[in-house]
């Protein structure tokens, strides 16, 4: 958030995922966070390659991983592979549209995640764990003072994973040192930087038999173990400063760089014969990065006038964004026994299918007023207004498209507290989303735009250990991106409309001394409303399940010489759409609904030492946790065991 406005002023939904939290839940995927927030759904991933989740129902852009930012800036333009926890402080998930503040982004809400600072008192911390399927991990962490005024911290974590599907594993690494300087009592300015590498198998997942699940096994792996893992690169910059002008203003600004590229090589199932057993399968090599600028100006002052109390942001900030995609296919490779799977076959030649380069450019100013209207009433005002160009050039015939547009983003929301536990709000915003890529024919998309209207309650106890909100709301989109009919494995279209509605809860916190609680409830209807299909109209959005509940219990308590903890979860998610953009009724199929169960537990036999135990799916329960369409359905985990040990001194 770019203020401290207290959470419950604030005319929105918004829950905020604690490390403590997430070290209860044993996370450490932004994907595991976010299962722990209302009105989340897993979308599907690229083959497991980046992180892709719709919240109360849409997705963003296929073309890349779901938007999410990192202190405030965007940081998911590009390829950035599976986020790590490793540096993580909270994950703040706002609900709603946040155009007004955020620029370009979802209406059903915005992920922003802190980082951990440095600190000006060492602190150093080692961390090991195993698990199941040769899961092995480490991470490091180490901060303290250089100077009076300049502080460090050096965070790293490395992993690899294995599964319980044939030949599928995964290695990644993330480093992240940073800087603290404080000049004087007035300034502070701090730099980040973050290298991500990944490599991993390009997994699919199986397939859905004539739309049933099942009928294949669970671990087998229909692609090509000789193409090799496909790799992730990911370096950015962030700089951030913040002066204090005076008592009641003060001005921060900053600058976030980072360029990344993805590459490999991947066989993928394509169709199912007529016999039922044959899979056709093609094969792409994808070789893509990209380049992404960001800054942004703020000034942040309170102001008394006529009554009433201004807490007023204004602010500029503008992005470059650079995409090459570079692709070679074959749609026809070697076929493969659904049931008896045999790899190895010499595939047949690639040809170039896809060449350009992508730049947007956009640039904006927005303004925000909160109003306190004596001690009860609150209001909130707040508009952006964005500029943005975009070009595509097509390097196969050396063929340009551009467009430039803009949008106008306004906010309102109000805030009514009848006490000093429970606040009412009601809230109506616009959203503005450019859509990257072109279509079959080489023409830009427009926008996507939204409007949202939102009203709930939140509640906090007077000692401030436990609060909980709950939401209605109800948005509708249009110019959505889905993939083209015609061409649906390289091509997309402006699919029309899509609506969402539903109702949220979400609770978190301490219910007594030493009982910690998280949950989350959502009811989500989210249906196109119009499209060029009129077979897809008053169809579900694919991977949204109408109801979605998610429960972790943790209580600790004295043992021997130490502390411990023990907890259990439960994750409940409903039957859902399976196929993205089905043709026709031929081409959809149901992902059922699933419920599993987590243990954790964790000894802390003095001050330095913590050791965990954490079972996920504890009954081994077959699930299907997202899919794109009848051959590319990713199964659920099974069982996974993981004991971690840390130290810190």
């Amino acid at each position: 958030m770019k203020t401290d406005t207290p959470v419950r002023d604030i005319p929105q939904s918004v829950r905020v995922l604690s490390e403590t939290l997430l070290a209860d839940a044993g996370a450490t995927r932004l994907d595991q966070a976010l299962d722990l927030a209302s009105g989340i759904a897993r979308q599907s991933n690229l083959g497991g390659l980046w992180d892709s989740y719709a919240m109360r129902g849409f997705t963003g852009d296929p073309n890349f991983g779901s938007d999410y930012l990192v202190n405030g800036f965007s940081s998911s333009r590009g390829y950035n592979g599976l986020r790590d926890t490793a540096s993580t402080a909270s994950v703040e998930v706002l609900k709603g549209p946040a155009s007004a503040l955020y620029g370009r982004g979802e209406p059903g809400g915005t992920v922003n995640i802190t980082t951990k600072k440095p600190l000006f008192e060492p602190e150093y911390a080692l961390g090991t764990s195993i698990g199941s399927h040769g899961r092995f991990r480490t991470t490091a962490d180490a901060t303290g003072p250089i100077s009076e005024r300049l502080a460090y911290r050096l965070i790293a974590a490395r992993e690899h994973t294995g599964s319980d599907r044939d030949h599928v594993e995964a290695r990644r690494s993330m480093l992240s040192p940073s800087l603290l300087w404080m000049p004087d009592a007035d300034t502070t300015v701090s730099y980040e930087l973050e290298v991500v590498r990944q490599a991993a198998t390009f997994d699919r997942g199986v397939v859905a038999l004539n739309g049933q699940l099942g009928r294949v096994p669970r671990h087998a792996f229909y692609g090509e173990p000789g193409d090799g893992p496909t790799t992730v690169h990911s370096t950015g910059h962030q700089l951030f400063v913040q002066r204090q002008l005076g008592e009641h203003w003060s001005l921060q600004g900053g600058l976030s760089q980072r360029d990344s590229a993805l590459d490999g090589t991947a066989t993928e199932a394509r169709f199912v014969q007529t016999d039922g057993r044959t899979l056709t399968r093609q094969r792409r090599t994808r070789a893509f990065d990209a380049s992404d600028l960001s800054g942004r100006l703020e000034l942040l002052g309170t102001v008394r006038a006529a009554g009433l109390v201004h807490h007023l942001l204004v602010g500029a900030d503008a992005y470059r964004f650079v995409d090459h995609r570079e692709q070679y296919r074959v749609a026809t490779s070697t076929p493969i026994d659904l049931f008896d799977p045999v790899h190895g076959a010499s595939p047949p030649a690639m040809a170039l299918t896809n060449r350009t380069r992508e730049t947007q450019r956009a640039r904006a100013l927005y303004a925000q007023d909160q109003i306190d209207l004596g001690q009860r009433w609150k209001l909130l005002l707040g508009v952006r207004h964005d500029r943005y160009d975009q070009s595509l050039l097509n390097r196969r015939n050396d063929v340009t498209t551009a467009q430039s547009l803009g949008a106008t983003s306004p906010r309102a929301g109000i805030v009514y507290q009848p006490g000093p536990t429970l606040a009412l709000y009601a809230t109506t915003a616009r959203s503005f989303r450019p859509n990257s890529g072109v279509s079959r024919d080489y023409t830009p998309f427009p926008a996507e735009q939204g409007r949202s209207a939102e009203a709930g309650a939140k509640f906090d106890a007077a000692d401030g250990r436990l609060s909980a909100t709950l939401a209605v709301y109800r948005i509708a989109k249009n110019n959505v991106l889905t993939p083209d009919p015609t061409d649906p494995n390289n091509f997309s279209v402006a699919a029309g409309e899509v609506r969402s509605q539903g109702v949220e809860l979400d609770i978190g916190g301490e219910l007594a001394q030493d009982l910690r609680l998280s949950f989350a409830y959502a009811f989500t209807d989210a249906q196109v409303t119009e499209d060029n299909n009129r077979f897809l109209v008053g169809r579900a959005l694919a991977n949204v399940p109408r109801h979605s509940a998610n429960l972790l219990l943790v209580r600790g308590f004295a043992l021997g010489s130490g502390r411990a903890t023990a907890g259990v979860g439960l994750n409940l998610v409903a039957k859902r759409e399976g196929a993205v953009a089905p043709l026709s009724a031929a081409d959809d199929f149901t992902l059922p609904g699933y419920a599993t169960w987590k243990l954790t537990a964790s000894y802390r036999p003095d001050r330095r030492w913590t050791f965990a135990l954490d079972v996920d799916n504890l009954l081994d329960r077959v699930y299907y946790a997202s899919s794109y369409s009848q051959v590319w359905v990713a199964p659920g985990a099974g069982r996974g065991i993981t004991l971690s040990a840390r130290y810190g001194f």
